[in-house]
């Protein structure tokens, strides 16, 4: 059936493609890296959870998962399970089983205190090791047991997830079909059989490699750091593995869904920073950008934003007090400064150079500030954030960059 581990894996994204409407190529990429990746758990330190959201119903999410189900290793299928259930799954003697959880949004939701046992298992098996902590009642005693955590994980929501999860995730947003876009319907009785031959061609690959997989260090793009270089170092080493087009295609994929994740609504400390450089960066009387500011005049221009927070928080515009608190968090605090002839509080643009560089660097997409080369980048409302919302427009960067 295959003839080299590269067609192994264009036979499960062909496979994948035929029932899932993806919202781009490197979801495609990513799922199936994802899948291999769950056959060769032994090689990794830590595992990357997969995350299919979207805004409404009915846009593939739970295609997504039964599809996955035919081609992963001992799967799983949770939603609406009981903490009990999901533990007793999870340190099964038979071994690590991949957690397929429909409806995960009920688990982080507004009902999330009914689920902390849930949530703890699944925050903390994404590294090797982990252990979750529960008490349980034996007749009248009542002991502590720690259960094994690590485990692959694919999840399926709606609306969004805690950063807790999201930064240990690859995410792919999932939209309802168009008119124009055409998917298979997949029928597991009909289709099952196709997905257990691909699943045993998996796995014997895995057993061969699974030595391989141990030893490699995959080169990392550059643009992926920290936290997201642990998400996509067992998918980059899956594609190293098994060659052809896949180094290239897996890389190209991570640096675009690197940068897509970023673009997700930023807190509202990192929305002050970002909003407080447009104004810095808003020229003044003569023509040039401040470099000090009233705290009345950042206020003003903070209030002015169109859809921001600023001007009604808790029924209230945020007021000097407010803007202090907020910015204490980042070291930022007013001063009296000499404007004019008078002596206002407010603040520096200096102030503010170490929380923009950590907080609003160019690779998360956040624009209004100076680039490296010192030009000035467009700090205007409508392009806060960058217009890489396109997959495709970091993939051919990342293409270009590799010549």
């Amino acid at each position: 059936m295959t003839h080299s581990p590269a067609q192994l894996l264009d036979q499960v994204s062909g496979f994948l493609g035929r029932f899932v409407a993806y919202p781009s190529a490197e979801t495609k990429v990513a799922h199936t890296l994802w899948i291999i990746h769950c056959h060769l758990m032994e090689a990794w330190e830590s595992t990357p959870r997969i995350a299919f959201l979207s805004p409404e119903p009915g846009s593939g999410k739970t295609r997504a998962l039964e599809v996955t189900e035919l081609l992963v290793p001992r799967p799983v299928e949770a939603v609406n399970v009981t903490p009990a259930y999901l533990f007793r799954k999870v340190g099964a003697l038979e071994g690590m089983p991949t957690i397929l959880f429909d409806e995960i949004d009920t688990v982080f939701g507004p009902k999330a205190k009914d689920n902390e046992e849930i949530r703890g298992l699944l925050n903390a098996g994404h590294r090797r090791g982990a252990k979750a902590g529960r008490c349980v009642v034996k007749g009248k005693q009542i002991e502590t047991e720690e259960i094994p955590a690590f485990c692959p994980l694919a999840m399926a929501g709606l609306g969004n997830l805690p950063d807790t999860i999201l930064t240990r995730s690859v995410i792919v947003r999932m939209r309802r079909r168009a008119p124009s876009e055409r998917v298979e319907p997949f029928r597991r009785r009909l289709h099952e059989p196709e997905g257990t031959r691909l699943k045993e061609a998996i796995e014997s690959w895995a057993n061969i490699v699974r030595s391989d997989a141990s030893a490699m260090w995959p080169e990392i793009p550059a643009a992926i750091q920290d936290r997201d270089a642990d998400v996509w170092e067992p998918l980059l080493a899956v594609a190293d593995l098994a060659g052809g087009d896949w180094p290239n295609a897996a890389r190209a994929a991570a640096v675009a869904l690197v940068a897509a994740s970023k673009e997700s609504t930023p807190s509202q400390g990192v929305r002050l920073l970002l909003d407080i450089r447009t104004i810095f960066d808003r020229p003044d009387v003569v023509g040039d950008r401040p470099s000090l500011l009233r705290t009345k005049d950042i206020l003003e221009g903070l209030h002015a934003i169109e859809e921001s927070p600023w001007g009604d928080i808790r029924g209230k515009p945020l007021d000097d007090r407010g803007l202090a608190k907020r910015l204490r968090d980042y070291e930022i605090r007013p001063t009296t400064i000499r404007l004019s002839g008078s002596t206002p509080k407010g603040y520096a643009r200096s102030d503010f150079a170490d929380a923009w560089s950590r907080y609003l660097p160019q690779s998360l997409g956040y624009v209004g500030y100076e680039a490296s080369s010192g030009a000035t980048v467009d700090a205007s409302p409508a392009s806060r954030l960058r217009t890489a919302t396109s997959a495709t427009s970091a993939t051919n960067a990342y293409l270009e960059a590799k010549g």
